[in-house]
């Protein structure tokens, strides 16, 4: 089936190589997910080195490695079935996932190279595999989860906006606030990013909105910290009702 495979179709245009892609990466996720327990039983650690093949048709199956030196497409990992029960099963098939994105990758650029992609088709062919969940973000479910928080970060995006004026504005003479990480797989949309002007009165680094650590406002010059930069912890910070900054600190008294 391998020969055949690659006997009978050479995709030669970006498309016809994302075509390609988009088959064997189906027929792959199919023996991780679906076809999950016959793949299983296939990958016995008692046979030979074993490897995972996804074809254009959409379709999988595990062979042994091609005999001819060199081979007529790259090769996927071998000997996947030899770690089969040395690890736990849903982590043998994170692994197998991982390598057979490298080798979806792989096929689709090895194409590119025998039929002359330029730098912009490279670039096209990418992107157009970029758009696509990888075979392990499907098979742990991090695709759904991605998905999921995507949808929730939009529609919390005006909230989130007004709540970022909020502190500015109505900090003083209040408890100043800490803003806490977000998960780092929350993407920033488009009224987020336009938050992102604030930054740092100590290292002029990202502000707030960015919440990649925690952060510190002080209540009389009305500026956001990192935390780390005016050497506040987080447990301290909740127990202080005004915070005032080094450089506040250093200033002197202004008549009213």
């Amino acid at each position: 089936m391998k020969g055949a495979d690659a006997a009978l179709y050479n995709p030669r245009t970006v498309e016809e190589v994302f075509r390609d892609f988009k088959g064997r990466r189906a027929g792959m996720i199919k023996a991780l997910t679906s076809d999950v327990e016959k793949f299983f039983q296939m990958c016995d650690p008692e046979k030979e080195n074993l490897s995972l093949y996804g074809y254009p048709s959409e379709q999988w199956e595990v062979n042994l490695p091609a005999e001819e030196v060199p081979p007529e497409l790259p090769e996927p990992a071998l000997g996947i079935n030899f770690a089969r029960d040395g690890m736990q099963e849903k982590d043998w098939l994170s692994l197998v996932a991982v390598h057979s994105d490298a080798w979806l990758v792989s096929v689709a650029f090895y194409f590119g190279a025998r039929f002359g992609f330029d730098k912009a088709d490279r670039k096209r062919l990418f992107n157009m595999i970029n758009e696509l969940p990888t075979i392990f973000e499907v098979v742990t479910g991090t695709a759904k989860k991605q998905v999921k928080e995507k949808s929730s970060s939009n529609h919390g995006s005006n909230k989130s906006k007004s709540n970022s004026k909020a502190r500015g504005s109505e900090s003083q003479g209040r408890h100043s606030e800490v803003v806490q990480p977000k998960d780092e797989d929350e993407g920033l949309d488009e009224e987020e990013e336009d938050e992102r002007e604030e930054t740092c009165g100590a290292c002029g680094g990202g502000g707030p909105s960015s919440l990649d650590e925690p952060w510190i406002f002080c209540d009389f010059c009305e500026t956001w910290f990192h935390m780390k930069c005016v050497k506040i912890t987080p447990a301290r910070a909740k127990q202080i009702k005004q915070y005032k900054c080094p450089s506040c600190n250093n200033k002197r008294a202004r008549p009213d």
